[in-house]
């Protein structure tokens, strides 16, 4: 799988592999189309040319999740975080670990909560101009007061996991 081997070696591969419940075929396939993404040839997804993807670019949400995949934070993905990333998503991914990705979603400075404003600036990617900010503040406050149990005014992951349907309603409405 091209530059893949020399990242990761045999072992972590057959971690990977397992962990992420890929076929190796799967994983080609992945890899595959990884290389077609990759239209400068770095060996790394830019933000840029992720955005050039159609089914991609449509996705509000995009850059939090190019955000998410980065795990090293160096603005740029690569196969390994790729495909990580992935299988965060995949169906057979466990309930905790898409409820973890949906957190980090909003968790915008990666601090472990989700603050009043992190949860406004990642709504209003979502609904773009359907609520005005006016509205989308009070839709904000109230998902505040109903998740915040321990009264601190912001959402810990513990939290979140209890009121995941709220966001899971929020996400699918807009």
């Amino acid at each position: 799988m091209g530059n893949t081997q020399a990242i990761l070696s045999e072992k972590d591969q057959k971690d990977l592999l397992q962990a992420a419940n890929f076929s190796e075929a799967d994983i080609k396939k992945m890899y595959k189309r990884f290389v077609e993404l990759d239209t400068n040839k770095n060996g790394q997804l830019d933000p840029q040319e992720l955005f050039n993807v159609p089914e991609i670019s449509e996705n509000p949400l995009v850059k939090r999740v190019i955000s998410i995949f980065d795990s090293n934070s160096d603005g740029k993905v690569s196969f390994v975080e790729f495909l990580v990333g992935i299988t965060k998503l995949a169906s057979s991914t466990d309930d905790f670990q898409k409820k973890k990705f949906a957190f980090d979603i909003y968790d915008l400075n990666k601090d472990g909560m989700i603050s009043n404003g992190e949860l406004f600036t990642v709504m209003k990617m979502m609904v773009g101009n359907n609520l005005n900010d006016v509205q989308l503040q009070q839709l904000v406050d109230r998902t505040i007061i109903q998740a915040d149990k321990d009264g601190d005014g912001m959402i810990s992951f513990d939290e979140f996991k209890d009121v995941t349907i709220i966001f899971e309603i929020i996400m699918l409405h807009f």
